[in-house]
């Protein structure tokens, strides 16, 4: 992240500097620009941080709840064949299983920020099993690769912007995002697999006055965990199951969410307005039938998602200052500009290309382009580019916000291949999104 935040500052900088050394004599002020970008990304960035602290207490109130009855373990224990395959490093009924369970489950029916708090809360589960604090651990990487590609079923913020724009048919963009996020998906899983033999973690220092080597400390995906027996940084309240559920258990649990996807598409846009309502009556019922003191908890674990908050605000004031001043320099400008003549024969327009560029970076920007395009009248938001933008926002992440909170809140500086696994998922999510937009809708 040091790299990357120095190199997007650098290349503001000096693009700003060219053109306000070159330009003289136009009404163009680019250091100016430069300048006020930076102020105001920074006060944005604190108030995005601030809007979230009452997200994030909703949601880890909610989730405190959730562990004190034991649904995160169910839920572990039902998902146990595919996440002890995708994360030997964790022990089964660790809580970072659940925590993890949750977020993906919040990403497949498009909550936005409602999955932030759960992919925290995992993050920091993952790091009480970190044998290097600092550095990234292949689970961590694995996790935000699936994080920043997962599987969309429901793309709710999408749709409602699509049908308060007059859109024919807001829910058409549901099959696209599947096919794309399903793409990007794969290619996250597959990337970060891959890349993790190229960076090893770093090897553990040798103990002070030692005069022979010191052998490697073991790995958590190497390190022994007594069957059935608690995980010391374990947090309290949270009963730890000897086994898993049978597998033909969670083979039926598979298909039952298979089976909910056609109805998602067929009835995507009536379901959205009751997903939140509906998680947040259904964590409590679940405490009441488990015995929790379902308001103590939540209080306990809203004040956690506060002080969260308040945490992650100097992350994110570096990125997003970052993203702002490469904006308003004009070199996302200039990029759009190269790369516009070699894309567009590709199917992805002039149009759509700073979308395409910018959404990883920054999410509102994205946001406000999409917006934009489907505002214009000759391109509206069901002709091919409102399409193809609407499935792009709907598909694809914003990285670095993701990576600057995540790592952020349990202090990682060393992402090691994180970044590179999370980017090309998201160049496999805008591959797939043009592909299968072009192939339906043109």
């Amino acid at each position: 992240m040091n790299l990357i935040f120095f190199v997007l500052v650098a290349v503001a900088f000096f693009s700003a500097a060219w053109r306000e050394l070159t330009e003289i004599g136009t009404d163009a002020r680019p250091m100016q620009e430069l300048s006020e970008a930076a102020i105001s990304s920074a006060g944005s960035a604190v108030e995005l941080a601030i809007g979230l602290v009452g997200v994030m207490a909703l949601f880890l109130g909610l989730m405190k709840v959730a562990e004190a009855g034991g649904l995160l373990t169910v839920l572990a224990r039902l998902l146990r064949p595919l996440m002890t395959r995708l994360f030997p490093s964790v022990p089964p009924e660790h809580p970072a299983m659940g925590a993890m369970i949750l977020n993906f489950s919040a990403n497949i029916l498009g909550l936005g920020n409602a999955a932030t708090p759960f992919g925290i809360r995992a993050m920091q589960e993952l790091n009480r099993l970190n044998p290097h604090p600092g550095t990234a651990t292949n689970a961590m990487a694995l996790f935000l690769a699936i994080n920043t590609s997962s599987i969309t079923l429901l793309p709710t913020g999408v749709i409602a912007l699509r049908a308060s724009l007059g859109a024919a048919e807001p829910a058409a963009i549901l099959p696209t995002t599947l096919f794309a996020t399903l793409f990007a998906t794969i290619t996250g899983i597959t990337s970060a697999l891959m890349l993790q033999r190229f960076f090893p973690p770093p090897a553990p220092a040798p103990p002070p006055g030692a005069v022979t080597a010191a052998e490697p400390e073991p790995d958590a995906r190497t390190r022994p965990e007594p069957e059935g027996a608690p995980d010391a940084a374990q947090p309290t309240g949270i009963e730890v199951p000897a086994e898993g559920y049978p597998a033909w258990v969670s083979v039926l649990a598979l298909l039952g969410v298979l089976a909910v996807i056609p109805l998602t598409i067929l009835y995507g846009q009536a379901i959205a307005p009751w997903i939140i309502p509906g998680l947040i009556i259904g964590f409590l019922l679940f405490g009441v039938a488990r015995g929790v003191r379902i308001y103590e908890v939540f209080v306990e674990g809203a004040k956690e998602g506060f002080q969260v908050a308040l945490r992650i605000i100097p992350y994110l004031v570096a990125i997003l200052v970052a993203v702002g001043m490469l904006r308003a320099s004009g070199a996302l400008g200039v990029f759009v500009g190269l790369l516009a003549p070699w894309t567009a024969p590709l199917g992805l327009p002039p149009e759509a290309l700073p979308m395409a560029l910018l959404r990883p970076l920054s999410g509102s920007g994205a946001y406000g382009i999409m917006a934009g395009i489907m505002q214009d009248p000759a391109t509206g938001p069901d002709t091919h580019v409102g399409l193809l933008v609407s499935t792009l926002q709907g598909s694809t992440e914003t990285t670095f916000y993701v990576l600057a909170v995540y790592f952020g809140a349990i202090q990682v500086r060393r992402v090691r291949h994180t970044l590179a696994a999370a980017l090309s998922a998201d160049v496999a999510g805008v591959i797939a999104a043009v592909f299968i937009v072009g192939w339906l809708f043109l």
